[in-house]
């Protein structure tokens, strides 16, 4: 695929920035297309920033399975006042930090036992074998510019 072909296939996609996606893949040779599917796809499990149905969803949780603490936790917040809007922003910005910290940890598995410490774990992108056929990297480095709001986990101007 040309460098134009990819560009617009990435515009498609939905990214920001279609056209330096596009031009790091054809020049540096990075499985750009790999990594921004990927975060796309991260971000797709993170809730909106105006997205309020988690709540109603989250109540229905059952109380005595896995999980179930959320149900008490958001029926005291919301009886005692607690702005669904500021439930959201929370929840969204602790979801995000999980999705910056999973992506570092596959890179770097950070402080682990010395009997362990060789190993190591990366995403990599596969062919129709499931044979790994080039490192997906450096993950954390596009989160913030793959947030759908195009915000980079700003928030939103008054």
């Amino acid at each position: 695929m040309n460098e134009q072909e990819l560009t617009e296939l990435f515009r498609k996609l939905g990214a920001q920035d279609p056209e330096g996606w596009a031009h790091s893949q054809v020049t540096e040779g990075i499985p750009q297309l790999a990594r921004y599917l990927f975060l796309r796809q991260a971000w797709r499990r993170v809730i909106g920033p105006d997205d309020r149905s988690w709540i109603l969803e989250e109540l229905r949780t059952n109380p005595t399975g896995p999980g179930g603490g959320i149900v008490p936790a958001l029926t005291r917040l919301l009886a005692v006042g607690a702005r669904e809007d500021d439930l959201t922003t929370l929840v969204r910005v602790m979801q995000w930090q999980l999705l910056a910290g999973l992506c570092v940890l596959l890179e770097d598995p950070g402080d682990i036992e010395p009997e362990v410490a060789d190993m190591e774990w990366q995403l990599f992108l596969i062919d129709e074998n499931d044979t790994p056929i080039a490192p997906i990297g450096a993950l954390i480095e596009s989160v913030l510019e793959t947030d759908p709001t195009g915000r980079e986990m700003r928030p939103a101007e008054s």
